[in-house]
């Protein structure tokens, strides 16, 4: 979506060889490498892996992450990620990611929905999907508020990382394929 919009993209995994298809047919905007290249790449980096990776991925590149917007689209899943799943429902997700993540400007995001979901109502007529988002950082949750807006949706802006609790899974803001208004009174939030 954001390589439609008009922007470089760089999409990376462990194995970036595979992603050779993806970026052909996105053409020249696209392209594909190894996460430390991403990292280097992006003024922004938007992570979407299992919720139990995220210490090891803090760990490995905390220098490289240091001071850059990460737009966290994990979720902690118990049958998957196992004890992580515990700790982000007793402090939040929010609040766990950024342990993880330190020294991110960490904007919590895209983690409400399916891919699938998110592929087919981007840039639908109006009124757009809702996206909730959550960070500390001002000026990230206002560059964040953009990408929502570039990937074809409305950005909600729910508060602070501690209240990204409110739209992680089995809360109220989680899975909601609604409009902006429509969310904002789901979490009581002014309209």
């Amino acid at each position: 979506l954001w390589v439609k919009a008009g922007h470089s993209v760089l999409f990376s995994s462990r194995h970036p060889e595979e992603l050779k298809g993806l970026v052909t047919g996105l053409g020249a905007l696209a392209q594909a490498g190894t996460v430390e290249q991403a990292i280097a790449f992006g003024d922004v980096i938007f992570v979407a892996v299992p919720y139990g990776a995220l210490p090891q991925i803090g760990k490995d590149y905390a220098t490289a992450l240091k001071n850059k917007i990460v737009l966290d689209a994990c979720n902690a899943v118990a049958e998957r990620d196992g004890a992580i799943a515990e700790e982000v429902e007793r402090d939040g997700i929010g609040v766990a990611s950024q342990k993880y993540l330190v020294g991110t400007r960490l904007v919590r995001s895209f983690n409400t929905m399916s891919y699938m979901i998110f592929a087919r109502e981007a840039n639908r007529p109006d009124p757009k999907l809702a996206i909730p988002i959550a960070g500390d950082d001002a000026d990230a949750v206002k560059v964040a508020a953009g990408l929502v807006r570039d990937a074809g949706f409305d950005p909600v802006v729910v508060g602070k990382l501690a209240d990204a609790r409110r739209f992680q899974r089995g809360n109220p803001g989680y899975g909601q394929p609604v409009s902006a208004a429509e969310l904002k009174q789901k979490l009581n939030l002014a309209p």
